[in-house]
């Protein structure tokens, strides 16, 4: 009689177990690969995004230096009497007199090392120029070790001025209501000014504006008013209202304890107090460095020739010339240097000396945290400053 073998023997199921682990082994080794490349490539995406975006926040803002109407701000300088006026008094936040104006972290020229850290430390950074107090006020979760710049300037599309009414003192200026919201444009409630022609630009506080009319008065007389009398005469048909800018750039660390790249705005409504709006605009920006493109003619009494041959960081440019004003004034482009990192691990090793990233000759020293870096670095040319013009 034949016999019928049932089940397994031991050593067949062991060798079933033994090829059923080796082959969960290499889903587990293929999904880990998988999810290590993932992790990766959304960590180079989201460095990639947030270093070309917080790029062409710096691009757009700093190629508007010295816009100032038909006219830059170095040929208003020129002309006697002087052609730009401001009725802003001693606020380095409206300084429009120095359309530039840089602020070096101690310790970053170039050739220096720069430690990063996983907890960024904030406000401990002495700045060269010494940082002043009302922006420091503004910037108070400033990462160390990050350079800082302020730019002044009429923003870039106004409305021609239809009529001029009022008195010298106090004029009104009229423009067609329909095109309101061309100065409204990134603004609540304007009230910071600048009417320019190709002679002369003031820059000032609005007393009030009647957006339903089209009038902007002027004569306010807040405290940051050094003055409300205007000393130019502008003509109705040749002269433009354009809103007047004043921000601030800096790296600073947001509410999750992140760093980001922030922009500090300083407006004030019709007749109302001097604020500084901080809005964060891209987040894994963990430094920023600067270099200023000085002209080649630093001699204040005669006018910039164009040629741009130095680089230097803003302590330079702020001993290059004196007053330190017309230093700034030669400042024809910057170079931007943004490290820019990951917000989650990317199972990218760079805390060893294999890897150490710089930026415009600052080489730093990463944590081994997996996260995603790169260097991105940029040369802006300020447009209303090329050529001399």
């Amino acid at each position: 009689m034949s016999r019928r073998v049932r089940g397994l023997t031991l050593i067949e199921l062991m060798i079933a177990m033994l090829i059923g682990v080796v082959l969960i082994l290499g889903l587990v080794q293929v999904f880990a690969a998988s999810r290590s490349a993932y992790m990766l490539s959304e960590g180079m995406s989201r460095v990639q995004e947030n270093g070309r975006f917080g790029l062409d926040y710096l691009q757009r803002d700093i190629r508007m230096v010295g816009h100032f109407g038909c006219v830059n701000d170095q040929a208003h300088m020129a002309i006697s009497p002087q052609g730009l006026v401001s009725l802003f008094g001693a606020h380095p936040g409206l300084d429009f007199f120095t359309s530039v104006q840089g602020y070096e972290a101690d310790g970053t020229a170039p050739g220096a090392g720069l430690a990063i850290s996983e907890t960024p430390a904030v406000g401990g950074t002495a700045y060269s120029p010494t940082l002043p107090a009302e922006i420091a006020a503004a910037t108070t979760n400033r990462i160390n070790g990050s350079d800082i710049i302020a730019l002044r300037f009429l923003a870039a599309e106004g409305v021609p001025v239809t009529a001029i009414e009022g008195t010298p003192d106090t004029p009104v200026f009229r423009f067609d209501p329909a095109r309101w919201d061309v100065l409204r444009s990134g603004a609540d409630n304007p009230g910071l000014f600048g009417v320019a022609d190709c002679i002369s630009s003031v820059v000032f506080q609005a007393a009030a504006v009647d957006s339903g009319s089209g009038s902007v008065t002027a004569g306010s007389t807040q405290s940051f008013n050094a003055s409300s009398v205007f000393t130019r005469v502008f003509t109705e048909g040749q002269a433009t209202l354009h809103r007047a800018e004043s921000v601030v750039f800096y790296v600073g660390r947001n509410d999750q304890g992140q760093p980001s790249l922030y922009r500090v705005r300083f407006t004030a409504g019709p007749s109302g107090a001097l604020v500084a709006q901080r809005q964060e605009l891209v987040e894994g920006i963990e430094n920023m460095q600067l270099l200023y493109g000085v002209d080649r003619q630093l001699d204040p009494t005669r006018p910039a020739d164009g040629f741009i041959d130095r680089l230097m960081v803003a302590s330079g440019v702020q001993a290059a010339a004196t007053p330190a004003r017309e230093a700034w004034r030669r400042v024809g482009a910057v170079q931007i240097g943004l490290l820019a990192v990951s917000p989650q691990r990317a199972t990218a090793v760079q805390g060893d000396d294999t890897h150490r990233p710089s930026a415009l000759g600052v080489t730093y020293t990463v944590p081994d945290d997996g996260r995603y870096r790169t260097v991105y670095e940029s040369t802006i040319a300020m447009r209303n400053r090329l050529y001399g013009n």
